[in-house]
C-alpha cells in the first residue's frame, strides 16, 4: 500500500490535504508529533477523511475555529483554505490517520457504483461524522501497513479508498452531493474573497482555482481589480495587519507572523522594518 508517515515534523505539516509544500501523492497518511504544530497552512486540493486517534486538531478558516478531539471522524470539503494547529495529550503525541480522495478515484468510484451528485452540497466545510464501529475498525485495519510498511500496491489502496467512501456514504448519504460534484469552482468576487483569505500563506494558483480562473486570468483581474500585482498587495496587506495586531492586540510578533501568512520570523521582521521604519518587536515593546 502506498502510503505515507508524518513523524515529529518540524516545518509544514502533511495532513490528509496537500500543503503547499508536500509533493507526495500518497493518499493514505498517517501523522505523529510529540511537540504542538501551529498555524500550517494548507489548501485543500482533494477531499479528505481524518481520524483523530490521540490528541487534538485545530482547524481555522474564514468560517470559524473548530477542535476535534480524540476519537473523531472529520470529512473535510475540498478547495478551501484552512490553517491547522495539531496539539498531542499531556505525556504523548498527536496521531491521525488520513485518507484524501483524488478526483479521478471518486469520477471511477460514481460511474461503477451508478451514484451522482444530484444537487450542489449547501453544508459546512468540514464535518464531523458520528462514531460509527464499522469506521474505527476500518482505520484498525490499516495500522498495520502503518508501522509494518508492505510493498506499494496500487489496487490494495484503491480498494481501502474506495472501502472509505462505501462507509462514508452508508452513513450519510447526503454527502453525495459533496463527494461525487466534479464541476469547478465558479468564478467568484475577487476583491470580497481576497480580503477574507489574504492571510493565508499560498501560491497564487491556489488562490486562482480558489476564485475560478486560471492563473492569467487571475493575475489579469487582480490587477484591474486593485490596481497592483498579487504579490504587492499580498505583501503590504498582511504588514498593515500585522501593525494592527501587534500595536492594538499587544501580540507577540513571534505568533503574528504566522498569523498574517509570512513563512519565517527573520522575513517578516525584515519586512515590517522596511514598510515601518522600525522593528516588530519595537513597537510591541514601545521603546
Amino acid at each position: 500500500m502506498k502510503l505515507f508517515r508524518d513523524r515529529d515534523a518540524t516545518s509544514r505539516d502533511k495532513l490528509p490535504m496537500k500543503a503547499q509544500s508536500d509533493t507526495s501523492s500518497s493518499p493514505i497518511l498517517y501523522s505523529c508529533t510529540s511537540r504542538e504544530q501551529r498555524a500550517v497552512e494548507q489548501f485543500v486540493e482533494f477531499h479528505s477523511l481524518i481520524y483523530v486517534e490521540s490528541g487534538d486538531i485545530q482547524f481555522k478558516s474564514v468560517e470559524g475555529v473548530q477542535t476535534f478531539g480524540a476519537g473523531s471522524f472529520v470529512l473535510i470539503k475540498r478547495n478551501q483554505l484552512v490553517k491547522t494547529i495539531k496539539t498531542p495529550p499531556s505525556g504523548g503525541s498527536f496521531e491521525s490517520v488520513s485518507i484524501f480522495f483524488e478526483q479521478e478515484l471518486l469520477r471511477r468510484y460514481s460511474i461503477q457504483r451508478g451514484i451522482f451528485s444530484t444537487k450542489p452540497y449547501q453544508g459546512p466545510n468540514r464535518i464531523e461524522l458520528p462514531t460509527n464501529i464499522f469506521l474505527t475498525s476500518f482505520f484498525e485495519s490499516i495500522k498495520p501497513y502503518l508501522h509494518h510498511p508492505a510493498p506499494t500496491n496500487s489496487i490494495l489502496t484503491n480498494l481501502k479508498c474506495q472501502e472509505a467512501l462505501e462507509l462514508i456514504l452508508s452513513i450519510q448519504l447526503d454527502l453525495t452531493g459533496l463527494l461525487l460534484d466534479f464541476s469547478d469552482p465558479y468564478k467568484v468576487d475577487l476583491e470580497a474573497f481576497m480580503v477574507q483569505h489574504f492571510m493565508f500563506n499560498v501560491s497564487i494558483d491556489a488562490f486562482a482555482r480558489m476564485t475560478g480562473r486560471s492563473r492569467a486570468g487571475f493575475k489579469r483581474d487582480f490587477e484591474k481589480v486593485f490596481r497592483s500585482t498579487p504579490g504587492q498587495w499580498l505583501k503590504q496587506k498582511r504588514l498593515e495587519e500585522a501593525h494592527h495586531l501587534i500595536q492594538n492586540k499587544k501580540m507577540n510578533p513571534s505568533m503574528v507572523y504566522l498569523e498574517v501568512g509570512f513563512e519565517n520570523l527573520s522575513h517578516f521582521s525584515y519586512a515590517f522594518k522596511q514598510q515601518f521604519g522600525v522593528a516588530p518587536s519595537t513597537l510591541l515593546t514601545g521603546q
